[in-house]
């Protein structure tokens, strides 16, 4: 955790200068990739020593793959290649370190990797072997029409700005960034037209990176209070489960699940700020002019916090991740895109059981928080009072849902979890 903290605040800084000192103005491509790509390697190195050597194995085997095989299955291959390797590696974590012990943990950035090599394998299977008239807006829009050179492939996957925590981007998007054409190719995208400006602006990241900081501050905070006050262990506790109501232990899962979180915010808002300080993350204005920076973003908060459906709540959740899902399952699962979509996300994030109990539960609830939106919610659209009040039952009942949902995930194990559910 030190090591993880020590590289993510040494990227902040060089990200600064990164931006300032090697921008597009001042670099040419081939350097911006290289500097991104060796000091992404001297991270890697530094936090997880000669475990990261399974980092550059998987990147380079995927080269190959990406080179040799053939456009109509390479993202095929890629997946299977870069999924089995990851799940292999989950497995022998488990065999090596104690069960749930997750120090030396190198899956982490292992797992990014994966996002980013079947992303791009999908994307290029998009640009080179689909026609057009066969893709969806957004697939069109991220497909990738010429292989990558090496350098290119390896700063995409091993860049300082993402190699700890990600979060994962489009191909596109980063080479636009290292080629300087990132942030006008987004203000073009909205076809943006602003009075004042003779020509397209600048926008500098640095109030961004600065409100990100913020919210990572407050939770680190949070963590070292909250997190370690309310263990999610004590939900299980014989004494607790024997002396207290039921509904004091519903609120009790509700505080628990949210003082587990902060770690989450914590680690997904400054990899959001690294990016956002480089110059990368720019995705265009919102509705009132402001210069938006939430290309990476991971997540939204305030969505979170006050969803009212359990599909508002996941879509602002690991925002990336979702992404990296509807790329390589959703949108291409030839049947049960929804189960299907579930169980990748389980199998992507380990072997312990606690995730498979969680994301098979996941699929149960969609399908019902699905079924009583479309079938009941317009009865209660009628007047303000009505709507009122189903946004607060819906609210109430998505974050109970999420707590019942979420809770293996943090326990692991069989058995905490059957003592739970009981």
């Amino acid at each position: 955790q030190i090591n993880f903290v020590a590289c993510q605040l040494f990227a902040l800084l060089a990200a600064f200068w990164f931006r300032i000192y090697l921008g597009p103005s001042h670099a040419s491509s081939a350097v911006r990739h290289a500097f991104a790509t060796l000091f992404g390697i001297y991270f890697a190195v530094f936090c997880f020593g000669w475990y990261s050597i399974h980092l550059f194995v998987l990147v380079m085997m995927n080269y190959g793959i990406m080179n040799m095989a053939s456009i109509p299955n390479i993202h095929r291959y890629s997946f299977v290649v870069a999924m089995g390797y990851l799940t292999l590696c989950h497995i022998s974590r488990i065999y090596i370190f104690h069960y749930g012990i997750l120090t030396t943990d190198f899956s982490g950035p292992l797992m990014i990797i994966t996002q980013k090599i079947t992303t791009l394998a999908c994307q290029l299977h998009d640009g080179i072997g689909r026609q057009a008239e066969e893709l969806t807006a957004e697939q069109n829009r991220l497909a990738v029409k010429t292989r990558p050179s090496l350098l290119e492939y390896l700063s995409y996957l091993l860049n300082f700005m993402s190699i700890i925590a990600g979060p994962c981007s489009n191909y596109k998007d980063y080479i636009a960034f290292i080629e300087g054409r990132h942030v006008h190719m987004k203000l073009l995208e909205v076809n943006w037209k602003q009075k004042g400006y003779d020509r397209l602006p600048d926008p500098s990241p640095t109030g961004a990176v600065i409100y990100k900081l913020c919210i990572t501050l407050v939770s680190l905070i949070l963590f070292l209070t909250l997190t370690k006050n309310f263990p999610m262990a004590y939900i299980i506790d014989n004494e607790f489960l024997d002396k207290t109501p039921f509904l004091s232990r519903l609120g009790y899962l509700y505080v628990v699940t949210q003082a587990a979180k902060p770690k989450y915010y914590f680690a997904w808002t400054l990899a959001d700020a690294v990016n956002n300080a480089a110059g990368y993350g720019f995705s265009g204005v919102d509705e009132r002019g402001t210069f938006r920076w939430d290309l990476l973003s991971n997540l939204n908060i305030w969505n979170i916090e006050t969803a009212t459906s359990f599909k508002m709540y996941i879509e602002n959740w690991n925002i990336q991740t979702a992404a990296w899902l509807k790329c390589v399952c959703y949108d291409r699962a030839p049947w049960y895109p929804t189960a299907l979509t579930f169980i990748l996300s389980a199998l992507w994030h380990g072997i312990y059981p606690g995730y498979y109990f969680t994301f098979l539960t996941g699929i149960l609830i969609t399908l019902a928080a699905r079924a009583i939106r479309n079938n009941c919610r317009h009865y209660f659209l009628s007047s303000m009072p009505l709507k009122i009040a189903y946004d607060v039952v819906t609210w109430v009942v998505t974050q109970l849902a999420v707590c019942y949902t979420v809770a293996p995930f943090v326990m692991l194990a069989v058995e905490p979890t059957i003592k739970f559910y009981k």
